[in-house]
């Protein structure tokens, strides 16, 4: 009689690096509790503070209906005050040109910077350089640098202009340098085997094929030109339309010249995006 083998068990050794690693789920544990208590400390400060951040004696439903009522006067019943149809107007030109002005001096000296902060085009050194400095020019808000600049040149509109192109250089330089890096490197280390020189490999490969990106971009950095042009409209003494709602909300609490104002920065905001969809379309079917 012959016996069958008995069937064997065979047991998988288990990789060490599936095993369950107990200082990882530490670290993500500390983290938890670390962030739960900086939220906890946050709610304890703000509870503690906030009613010290309310006057005494604040009747907070008459504020409520009071601000309503603002509201209402704002968006509702717009209209001119202590100002005329034509200052307006030629207040939000003002605002509109110094929003361009800064844009497209921002964006050649930026075009430039990123051609520096590309790893496909310089060397690492200089890119490193390029990319550190730009980066601790963004950290600064762009109403600091407008105040800086109107500490050292007074308040007008040369420490507005100075002040927002420095910030449009450091942003628009990060996002073309991007914009660049993501080209193929095939096709540019191709053309540079070749014997192709640096600026036409710029003007012929890295310009034609990034131009919708760079378009993109430019516009974005317009639209935030313009939304700090009219803050720094009354912090600079820059003038413009922030300038004129600063008077009328601030000065005169001319609330229907402010919906009015409001209502003029929204139509220009559709016209600049429509603008922008258009011109982006037709350099995107071109390509």
């Amino acid at each position: 009689m012959i016996n069958k083998p008995e069937r064997q068990l065979t047991i998988n050794p288990v990789v060490a690096s599936e095993l369950p690693n107990p200082s990882v789920h530490r670290i993500h544990d500390s983290r938890r509790t670390l962030m739960r208590t900086i939220l906890l400390v946050l709610v304890g400060v703000t509870a503690l503070t906030m009613p010290s951040l309310i006057p005494h004696g604040l009747n907070l439903w008459a504020a409520f209906g009071n601000f309503a009522e603002n509201l209402k006067i704002m968006f509702v019943t717009p209209r001119t005050g202590n100002d005329t149809w034509q200052v307006l107007w030629v207040a939000l030109a003002q605002s509109i040109s110094l929003a361009f002005l800064t844009t497209v001096i921002g964006s050649i000296v930026a075009f430039f910077f990123a051609l520096m902060g590309s790893h496909k085009l310089s060397p690492s050194w200089l890119v490193y350089t390029v990319q550190s400095v730009m980066a601790f020019i963004r950290a600064i808000p762009t109403i600091l640098w407008v105040l800086i600049y109107s500490v050292a040149l007074g308040l007008g509109a040369n420490a507005a202009v100075i002040g927002l192109t420095f910030h449009s250089v450091a942003y628009l330089t990060k996002v073309y340098a991007d914009s660049i890096d993501d080209l193929s490197g095939d096709s540019l280390s191709s053309l540079s085997a070749i014997g192709v020189g640096f600026w036409p490999i710029v003007t012929q490969a890295v310009i034609p094929e990034t131009m919708p990106n760079l378009l993109s971009w430019t516009f974005i950095r317009f639209e935030i030109n313009f939304t700090n042009a009219v803050a720094v409209g009354a912090a600079a003494g820059a003038g413009g339309i922030g300038y004129q709602l600063y008077m009328a909300s601030g000065f005169y609490f001319d609330f229907h010249e402010v919906g009015l104002i409001v209502y003029m920065l929204l139509l220009f905001a559709v016209i600049l995006e429509i603008i922008s969809y258009m011109l982006r379309n037709k350099v995107i079917k071109q390509h």
